[in-house]
């Protein structure tokens, strides 16, 4: 069961976003926000939230672009870059957790890859209702993480072979991370970029990435396993 809908930010602004629900419509399941990559708000995140309603929870993906989505690389790059990514976390993202929280989910995770990954990150240190997040290859530049702003439990997924966020930069979050103390584990994969997006094959997708069923699946598992354990 999925729809359109429209929920408020803390400065009072309505966001539009998609929302897939359980099967049973449980109004007390629990929840995550679901982040794009920047491509925008289409059918593959939108299967993304699906999924995870499949598996119990309701999913929401926010629209960061305001109806804009695109399957050219060049004009993804706009839109990302046209995106206030602070605003985003702090006012978009805050406001979907804000929402479920409202609406019945005793706590709310946060999941995005490529893009979608780097706000994650951010939004678990601007985020304080949060209570838990799953990064998917991605992150934003190291000095706008304020790891100590980090607390709840925090799970990633890292391609070694991605040309989009290079390994040398995850060891150097990581280590961020582990001298703040934050309750973090990441795994890393003989993969490409976009490993998880079943879309990221053939005819006109961007070279530095490549879908591998193999590391996606192992990658759903942890990811699910992590969320029954802190979302409940």
């Amino acid at each position: 069961m999925s729809k359109m809908i429209s929920f408020k930010r803390p400065d009072g602004q309505a966001v539009p976003g998609y929302l897939a629900e359980p099967a049973d419509g449980a109004a007390d399941a629990p929840a995550l926000v679901v982040l794009q990559e920047w491509w925008g708000l289409n059918d593959q995140i939108r299967g993304v939230a699906d999924r995870l309603a499949g598996a119990g929870y309701r999913a929401l993906v926010p629209d960061l672009y305001r109806g804009k989505s695109t399957v050219e690389a060049e004009e993804a790059h706009h839109l990302m870059t046209g995106l206030d990514f602070g605003q985003a976390a702090a006012q978009d993202i805050r406001g979907a957790v804000q929402y479920l929280k409202g609406s019945g989910a005793a706590k709310v995770g946060v999941t995005g890859f490529c893009m979608g990954g780097a706000l994650t990150l951010l939004a678990m240190t601007m985020v304080p209702e949060a209570d838990a997040g799953v990064v998917w290859y991605g992150m934003p530049p190291l000095e706008y993480v304020d790891a100590a702003k980090i607390k709840a439990p925090l799970l990633a997924h890292w391609a070694t072979q991605d040309e989009a966020f290079a390994i040398s930069g995850v060891d150097a979050l990581e280590e961020k991370l582990k001298a703040a103390g934050t309750n973090y584990r990441g795994h890393r994969y003989l993969a490409h970029h976009a490993f998880a997006n079943e879309t990221a094959v053939g005819p006109g997708r961007i070279a530095i990435t490549q879908y591998d069923a193999a590391w996606a699946q192992l990658a759903w598992d942890r990811t699910l396993r992590f969320f029954g354990r802190t979302l409940g």
